[in-house]
């Protein structure tokens, strides 16, 4: 990784640095200079022969590798850098006699000084009715990266667009400025709700990684083209030989604050998923409930209806772990409140769900009603905990309660105060099954310019144009903090945020917003999510059903079938559609339902997993095909269909009426076989699928072994203990590996007292194998493994069971021959232990 930084030499002020972001100072390596003149500078980056070229006049940098120039930092000259000024009328007399304010001069072409004159908009600007100070005048910074050979761009979540990003030229650049948008047009690159400014660019021979860190208001322009002959000066004689090499050129340009950016150099795209998580960190290791299926809408209006709801889960046979309370739970939307009518006995609701494992998440945003009579008000208010206006006062805007103020989340202090108040003791009828969602933490004001607040707020000095990106991560650090606390520091917590940025997936889960019930928003979810997971957000999902308007029941029935094979699952709807749980569209939608809805229970072994993976080394959960086959050219824009971990590919049906699908299943040489068929297919081809109403088209990789849990309870806590069966799915080789993992599924034991179950299980050579990942970590299991299934094997004629003490059993077995399937009854090991079965 190389980093770059450009900060003004003299500023009036010192400009915004990003805090908080990167999880420590990276560490830094010095640099060897190779050459230089009185005009460049070639230093050496270290490995595979590569060099950093500085060429002063014109200011440029060239990351070269060989005779390859893999990037060009200000190769187009646009790099821009707005001085922070003092505007005329507000200078002291005798520096407008000294003139020593020279950042609002420049120099003309005779070197002679020559005042700056005062534009439109330089120290103001208006948005509609609304008007924004500029103190400091304007402050932009921007800078431009060329690279060479590269065609296809990804990341800088979020946009409700194609996975792969598309060439701006021509129309508005795509925009990072975290909004509260009301049904977002598909396809466009306004803003969302969260931003994270991190590109992926891939190609045949590199993936790398641009990551600009800066928080304010952030526009980036994409073009493509074809790079023409570059040359670099006198020190270097390599060429780029061929005029016809694709290039694309990216411009990022920020508000304000200083130029600070990390080059990811890869070369494989695991690489770059590892120098990101060095920068900020891993998905946060999430409880394995939180892995499951979610019940929300706005609102479920009180007690006695949770309990309806609840029931009619246990009533259908549908699992389910949380249920979710909106705005409406809270007393006149004081957040930390219940209303005492529909609510008054939180505690009684919290143990009902307890009782059958279940839990609930309650809403917690963080607009809080100005209001003399509302302790968290007062508190804040009495602790000069909120964000102020320009004035120096309170700032308040409007939000669900009515006039709200805004707790600054920037401030460290106001953020250990607002973990304290989750504490049990403060947080009035909250149990430690309940949970967290952050939402309108962009932050959302109904009556300020976009829907959020002015850019001339105050956050201590700075000013909101500053950190406003960095507004709902805080607030989601801060409610990730407080779940943590208040259990003393034993359990790992479960918050959902709305609003995001780089580093946000330290502290929990986001979801895509308010999204509609229309087929081209359960087509969007694929994008936006493998987008989230590219810059490492793994735990990600899209609202089920589509929050505004109302889902047909075929709709409803393959947005379950979706979501239920992608990372966050929770259904949820406005308050004004029909209600739409998930046995009102007749039984045979409910049969559907419950059946995507079992599956995905089934799999939580497999999705746990790769949660741990994650958490160890940033790669995505969720994951276009390209990351596991970057030379398959033909995989570069495919968003239709997904990869989860490397080993299950999945193509859900996305189109009304259906009839099948077209799955490109890569891989020369590999097999894919269908996980409910169990036929094969071969790798390398576009395999046209027909489909009915109950096909969800999954395929597990040749070469893979999956644990599942097969027996389906009404929770996952029901679960935990219950046996495991192996699916082994043999490559061309006849060979398969895979991994399981088991601990508490719900504290930080595996981190802090190492206790868990890491197996990897190897079969080759007709032999399945079950060894510790893990020999220094200590935890035991009441699962055992029940059984076994090899898939696109032969019929053996005997099978035979080894303990890790030696003893032999002989396993029963079966085996169908026109699937290639065998399938070995009871087994009966610990799911912990060592052991070897050896087919004859």
């Amino acid at each position: 990784m190389t980093r770059v930084k450009i900060n003004e030499l003299k500023p009036l002020k010192p400009r915004y640095e990003v805090p908080d972001v990167l999880i420590s100072d990276p560490i830094t390596e010095a640099l060897s200079v190779v050459a230089q003149d009185e005009n460049s500078l070639v230093l050496s980056l270290g490995g595979k022969d590569q060099r950093l070229i500085v060429s002063a006049q014109p200011f440029r940098l060239d990351i070269v590798e060989g005779p390859q120039v893999l990037m060009s930092l200000n190769s187009r000259g646009l790099l821009a850098f707005e001085h922070l000024r003092a505007r005329k009328d507000t200078k002291s007399e005798s520096e407008q006699a000294t003139g020593q304010e020279n950042v609002e001069q420049q120099t003309n072409e005779d070197g002679q000084i020559k005042e700056e004159e005062d534009k439109p908009g330089m120290w103001e600007e208006t948005f509609k009715s609304h008007t924004d100070s500029k103190p400091n005048g304007p402050s932009s910074i921007s800078l431009d990266f060329s690279l060479p050979g590269v065609e296809h761009v990804y990341g800088i979540p979020e946009h409700a667009d194609t996975l792969k990003l598309k060439n701006t030229d021509g129309s508005d650049p795509y925009r990072l400025y975290n909004l509260d948008v009301f049904q977002y047009e598909l396809h466009n690159p306004m803003a969302l709700y969260g931003a994270v400014p991190v590109l992926i660019s891939h190609s045949n021979d590199r993936t790398m990684g641009i990551f600009w860190l800066n928080a304010a208001e952030t526009w980036v322009d994409i073009s493509s083209n074809t790079a023409g002959k570059t040359v670099f000066g006198k020190i270097l004689d390599f060429v780029q030989v061929s005029n016809e090499v694709p290039q694309t050129d990216v411009r990022w340009i920020s508000e304000s604050g200083l130029i600070d950016v990390f080059i990811m150099l890869g070369p494989k795209p695991a690489d770059v998923f590892t120098q990101y998580a060095s920068l900020t960190g891993t998905q946060s290791f999430p409880p394995l409930s939180a892995l499951a299926y979610h019940q929300c809408r706005w609102n479920y209006n009180d007690q006695e209806d949770v309990k309806t709801v609840d029931q009619g889960f246990d009533e259908h046979d549908i699992p389910y772990d949380f249920i979710w309370l909106d705005i409406e739970h809270a007393d006149g939307k004081r957040y930390f409140t219940w209303d005492p009518s529909n609510f008054p006995q939180p505690k009684e609701m919290l143990q009902g769900l307890m009782d059958k494992r279940r839990k609930l998440v309650a809403i917690v945003d963080p607009h809080i009603r100005v209001d003399s009579g509302y302790k968290i008000h007062n508190e804040i208010r009495s602790k000069n905990f909120y964000v102020k206006n320009k004035d120096g006062g309170d700032y308040e805007g409007w939000c669900w309660p009515g006039n709200s103020g805004y707790p600054d989340f920037t401030n460290p202090e106001m953020r250990a105060w607002w973990a304290s108040q989750f504490a049990y003791d403060q947080y009035e009828g909250s149990m430690e099954n309940q949970y967290i969602w952050n939402d309108m933490n962009e932050p959302s004001v109904f009556n300020g310019p976009e829907v959020t607040m002015h850019k001339d707020a105050l956050h201590g000095v700075w000013e909101h144009r500053d950190v406003h990106n960095l507004y709902g991560l805080y607030v989601q650090k801060a409610t990730a903090d407080g779940l943590i606390l208040r259990s003393g520091g034993v359990q790992r917590p479960f918050v959902l945020t709305r609003a995001f940025f780089a580093g946000s997936q330290r502290y929990g889960a986001v979801w895509t917003g308010d999204n509609a019930a229309e087929w081209g928003h359960l087509k969007v979810s694929i994008p936006m999510c493998l987008s989230l997971g590219l810059v490492g957000i793994s735990f990600c999902g899209a609202d089920v059903g589509g929050f505004f308007k109302h889902p047909s029941a075929e709709l409803l029935v393959r947005w379950y079938q979706a979501g239920a094979y992608q990372p966050f699952f929770r259904a949820h709807a406005h308050i004004d559609t029909p209600r739409r749980e998930p046995w009102l569209f007749g039984p045979e939608n409910t049969a559907l339902i419950r059946e995507a809805i079992r599956q995905r229970y089934a799999l939580l072994p497999y999705w746990y997993q790769l949660f741990y993976n994650t958490h160890r080394t940033g790669q995505p959960v969720m994951r276009p095909l390209w990351v596991e086959y970057p030379d398959d050219v033909a995989t570069f824009s495919i968003e239709d269909e997904y990869l989860i971990g490397k080993d299950l590919l999945v193509h859900p049906v996305t189109d009304e009426g259906a009839t099948g699908v077209t799955a490109y299943l890569p891989g020369k040489g590999e097999v894919w076989y269908d996980v409910h068929t169990f036929q094969k297919h071969d790798g390398d081809q576009s395999l046209y699928i027909p489909v009915t109403m109950s096909s969800i088209p999954v395929f597990q990789r040749g070469g893979s072994i999956i644990c599942r849990k097969d027996r389906v309870r009404r929770s996952s806590s029901c679960m935990e203990n219950d046996p495991y069966t192996l699916y082994v799915a043999l490559s061309s080789q006849g060979s398969a590996e895979g991994e399981l993992y088991i601990d508490d599924f719900h504290t930080f034991s595996f981190e802090e007292a190492k206790q868990f179950v890491h197996r990897h299980l190897s079969f080759s050579a007709n032999t399945l194998s079950s060894r510790n990942l893990a020999p220094d970590s200590q935890f035991s299991t009441a699962s055992w493994i029940e059984k076994i299934v090899i898939i696109g094997g032969s019929q053996p004629s005997s099978v035979t069971l080894k303990n890790a003490d030696g003893t032999e059993s002989a396993l029963e077995f079966e085996f169908d021959s026109t699937l290639a399937v065998l399938t070995l009854r009871k087994p009966g090991v610990n799911a912990a232990a060592d052991w070897t079965v050896v087919l004859r």
